[in-house]
């Protein structure tokens, strides 16, 4: 039972592993575990590792805006910047020697729209071609994309790479992963024109829909490679703004629709430039890993989940010191300083740095804030050169995989249904509570040491769930067990024994070989009063001719007497027994058995029988001088009842006790029947012989066998010393003769003294004296 409830306990959470890991919709035990992550991230924090010396992060702040609108920079713009704003930003970072810049700012479409920018050399250019030169002379620029807004074909053709901003957080709001890539549909610039500039167009990879306003929608068909007839759109679309012109006719009606683009995280494609690695080759194994490589055996491996997302390790807040970090417009400035030929104060901090362009100011347009593990509110932006510092690095959040999780799962449950199973219940509390906090600091310093993300809410489940599943289980059937003890044993042992026995962790109640010393005592006399009281009651009916209803009540009413006299004689001896912490085995007849030393440990059974024996003989002579006073009694008012002829009181008996003792190996346990009954009792060649030693002890005798003798002589010399050894004696069922000791009882003390009014000390004492 106790294992087939640990096993379900475990299989629940492993069944809780299944779902969490199989469903984002069963979240409650995956977000429990995001937290426990996040709390390690900021432990983490506090304890900084490593960090990529090149990293370097340019913001545009609300001074930077400000700054722009000034005209301090010898041009001005409002949020909306024209182009050449950024061509030269290229420009001073590449004077500076910067090793690659990434933009985390979206230029989604050209503006011919904004105003141009003039040269050194007096002449003016294009806002937007200006950005493409810079773009061609540096050629170490990422600009941003989004699946399906990406930059226009001059910007993106002049760039080094594209990198993924997009930003996906977890169901709690919490970003902690990226995608490593994502593979765009890059979609012809006719076809993304023809989307911004009518309402209601509509396109995908199987066909194009033009708006019609007095007919059905046109439809442009996309064939399976994906091509489509660019020459009809460029006539719906000539012919929706109020003109009707022809295709040229030098150019191919037929053109691709979309094209294929991998294209990686923003701060992956920054950390390969600085690795070399080749992106174009990597080698993904989904759900598992992407391995890149690049020259000089360089290879970094990140993790992935089954969606392609690894988790990004925030170690780099926007605050560390080991980030180099300057505004936007102050390399603007520089730039402007430059090309004033003022030169002499300007800084190359940049050189050499893979710099991130992203926005910290405050404006719907402009923030970029929210959740991470360390704060609830992060510039997003930061994941990027974290992002990076972990490919440079190669140290990325590694997880186990499904087979060890559900290991360590089955390890912990069971450790748990192992400890509290074996050990009290205390004890087990504390060691599942230890065993916990071992797990917990593993799982802590895996992380920080080498970032390794070992779960803990469910294998931590697994532990305390079993431990309260048993323990619950322990209650109930520990609670059923004292009943079970405290209903064989209340009425035959003393209650202190009761309770160690209740308090004893294993009993073997089902039988077990034991050292025990057993009492065999018998009320002499009883059969004799018996008899006599029924001989008496018949002569009775006789004598008053009493019918034969009534005959039987007065018979009935006499063996009721007898029947209290022996119990008050055998109850006598039970209560003796109890108060030396003796187990009462059965009545047999006007017999009583009782042994020492199970079914709890008792190293001095032998002495404590023998007091047992001693004091109950004294109890027994005592109750005999009460009733014999009572006898006087009952003679003088004999006289009266005669005189006013009335039927006198019968004189009470006087019984005695003989007791036979004997220590020895015995089985003990339990005999019967669950259905019926059961009996905690004694058997075996040693029981036989103390009975047989109270067959031979007659009236107020205590008679014990040698090897109660000897334990005597070692625990009690005095109480030995003033034993008598009788003639060996040939006893049924023994071939050679045993001996025999006698143990003297009787004192000059007038009343008895019991085991709850006299120490046994005192009544060994006594006893010795009484044999000298």
């Amino acid at each position: 039972m106790p294992v087939a409830l640990c096993g379900a306990a475990v299989g629940l959470i492993a069944l809780l592993q299944v779902l969490t890991n199989s469903s984002e919709d069963f979240g409650f035990t995956r977000r429990l575990e995001w937290m426990t992550y996040d709390w390690r991230v900021r432990l983490a924090f506090n304890h900084p590792g490593p960090a990529a010396p090149n990293l370097g992060f340019v913001f545009i702040s609300d001074e930077t805006v400000e700054e722009v609108l000034s005209g301090r920079l010898g041009y001005s713009a409002g949020l909306y910047w024209p182009r050449h704003i950024y061509g030269h930003l290229l420009q001073e970072l590449g004077t500076q020697g910067a090793e690659a810049v990434a933009f985390d700012v979206l230029l989604a479409e050209m503006r011919p729209d904004h105003t141009p920018v003039e040269l050194p050399d007096g002449t003016q250019e294009s806002s937007d071609y200006f950005l493409i030169h810079q773009l061609q002379q540096s050629r170490n620029v990422v600009l941003a994309a989004q699946n399906g807004v990406t930059p226009p074909d001059a910007f993106r053709t002049n760039a080094w790479a594209l990198g993924n901003i997009e930003v996906r957080r977890d169901s709690d709001g919490i970003l902690r992963r990226a995608r490593a890539f994502a593979d765009f549909l890059v979609w012809h610039p006719m076809i993304v024109q023809a989307s911004r500039r009518f309402q209601g167009f509509q396109f995908d990879t199987n066909r194009l829909l033009f708006p019609a306003s007095n007919q059905e929608a046109a439809r442009i068909p996309i064939d399976l490679e994906g091509n489509f007839d660019q020459g009809r759109l460029y006539e719906l679309s000539s012919e929706s703004m109020g003109g009707l012109q022809e295709f040229p006719a030098n150019v191919k009606r037929v053109s691709k629709a979309y094209s294929r683009h991998r294209v990686w995280n923003l701060g992956v494609v920054l950390a390969a430039r600085n690795l070399k690695l080749d992106l174009s080759n990597a080698l993904v194994e989904p759900g598992r890993r992407i391995v890149l490589r690049g020259p000089n055996d360089v290879e970094r491996v990140i993790p992935i989940d089954h969606e392609g997302r690894f988790y990004i390790d925030w170690s780099l807040p926007f605050t560390d010191r080991r980030l180099t970090c300057e505004s936007f417009h102050s390399l603007l400035h520089q730039q402007r300083a430059r090309a004033l030929g003022k030169t002499n104060d300007l800084s190359h901090r940049w050189h050499d740095k893979l710099v991130l362009v992203g926005s910290v100011a405050s404006g719907n347009d402009l923030t970029d804030l929210g959740a991470t593990p360390l704060e609830k509110e992060t510039y997003l932006t930061s994941s990027y050169w974290n992002i990076a510092n972990s490919l440079i690095l190669g140290r990325f959040t590694r997880q186990p995989g499904f087979a060890t999780e559900f290991s360590l799962i089955l390890l912990l449950g069971f450790a748990g249904g192992l400890l509290t199973w074996n050990l009290r219940a205390l004890i087990a509390a504390s060691c599942v509570l230890v065993l916990a906090v071992i797990y917990l600091s593993l799982g802590v310093y895996f992380y920080l040491e080498v970032r390794y993300w070992l779960p803990l809410i469910l294998p931590c489940s697994a532990l305390c769930f079993t431990h309260f599943t048993l323990i619950s289980y322990r209650v109930v059937f520990e609670q059923r067990e004292r009943r079970r003890i405290r209903n064989i044993f209340a009425k035959i042992v003393s209650p202190n024994v009761v309770n160690e026995l209740l308090k004893a962790e294993k009993l073997s109640l089902g039988g077990a070989r034991r050292e025990v010393t057993v009492f065999f005592s018998d009320v002499r006399g009883f059969t004799e009063m018996t008899d006599e009281s029924h001989a008496k009651a018949e002569e009775y009916v006789r004598e008053r001719k009493l019918s034969q209803l009534e005959g039987e009540a007065y018979c009935d009413e006499q063996a009721q007497e007898v029947l209290r006299t022996v119990n008050l004689y055998l109850g006598r001896i039970a209560d003796t027994v109890k108060q030396h912490e003796g187990t009462l085995d059965k009545y047999i007849g006007d017999c009583v058995m009782a042994f020492w030393g199970a079914p709890t440990p008792n190293e001095h059974h032998a002495l404590g029988c023998v007091q047992a024996a001693i004091d109950a003989q004294r109890a027994i002579h005592g109750l005999n001088q009460q009733r014999a006073a009572e006898n006087k009694c009952r003679e003088k008012e004999n006289l009266q009842r005669a005189q006013q002829a009335q039927s006198p009181l019968p004189p009470l008996k006087l019984l005695s006790m003989g007791s036979g003792i004997n220590t020895g190996i015995v089985t003990v346990g339990l005999m019967g029947s669950e259905q019926h009954t059961f009996n905690y009792t004694v058997f075996g060649r040693d029981v036989n012989l103390a009975a047989r030693l109270e067959g031979l002890s007659g009236r107020g005798r205590i008679l014990i066998g040698e090897a109660t003798y000897l334990a005597l002589l070692e625990e009690k010399p005095d109480l030995a010393a003033a034993c008598q050894e009788l003639a060996p004696t040939t006893v049924k069922g023994f071939r050679t003769p045993v001996k025999i000791f006698e143990v003297p009882w009787k004192t000059t003390i007038p009343s008895p003294p019991t085991a709850a009014t006299v120490p046994a000390a005192d009544t060994a004492t006594d006893t010795a004296q009484a044999a000298r």
